[in-house]
């Protein structure tokens, strides 16, 4: 039987050339696209695809949190990343996430086809070009909970707890009974706080810490 695919990319002729080129590859089958996390998320629910290829720099949750969320309901599908993202905290917080595979966008189509063959496997793939991050991540240092509760507050810690989940300043209102104004003050704390310049970052960096399990 041939793999079953579902494209994750928020640009749409990258999501056209990769059903394009993988087309051409009669083992597998292109079943579905979505143009973001969140629709990633309830697409993999919905088609049950063998392989999921995502993107990392998404609006309306990013793959890392789609990844994650992927992998925490349907543990044995396998989630291949293919961005152009080469940030040494973004490719450790997306196998972090759970991702079976990390390739460059660029990479050529048949070592992109290995990789969706090694990840359905049930084995890693990383593309050679990263693989040496990795290696000098393989033991990352996880701070213990005083170090956490020393970095940022007990509330502080329920926000990015949210965030890296995929949800939005709203939605976190609503979960934690706060205002929105609230949360945007917990998020400009967290971010001073791990010295970043966004929510993504925050996220990212929260995984890479080991501030969130």
């Amino acid at each position: 039987m041939p793999l079953t695919l579902l494209i994750v990319d928020d640009d749409p002729m990258m999501r056209l050339g990769l059903k394009a080129a993988l087309g051409t590859h009669t083992e597998l089958v292109v079943v579905g696209e979505a143009a973001n996390g969140h629709e990633g998320v309830e697409q993999a629910i919905a088609l049950q695809p063998d392989v999921v290829l995502m993107d990392l720099g998404m609006l309306e949750m990013d793959g890392i949190a789609a990844t994650r969320q992927i992998k925490a309901q349907m543990s044995k599908m396998r989630v291949v990343i293919l961005t152009s993202h080469t940030d040494e905290t973004e490719i450790i917080a997306a196998l972090s996430s759970g991702a079976d595979a990390y390739c460059i966008k660029g990479t050529d189509v048949t070592a992109l086809v290995d990789a969706i063959r090694v990840a359905a496997s049930g084995a890693i793939y990383l593309d050679p070009r990263i693989a040496h991050v990795v290696m000098h991540n393989l033991m990352p240092v996880r701070p213990t909970r005083s170090a956490h509760n020393e970095l940022l507050s007990g509330r502080e810690m329920d926000v990015l707890k949210l965030v890296v989940e995929g949800f939005n300043n709203t939605e976190i209102a609503q979960k934690l009974y706060l205002s929105p104004n609230t949360v945007k003050t917990y998020m400009k704390g967290i971010m001073n706080k791990l010295m970043v310049s966004d929510r993504v970052q925050a996220a990212v960096e929260a995984v890479r810490r080991g501030l969130v399990e």
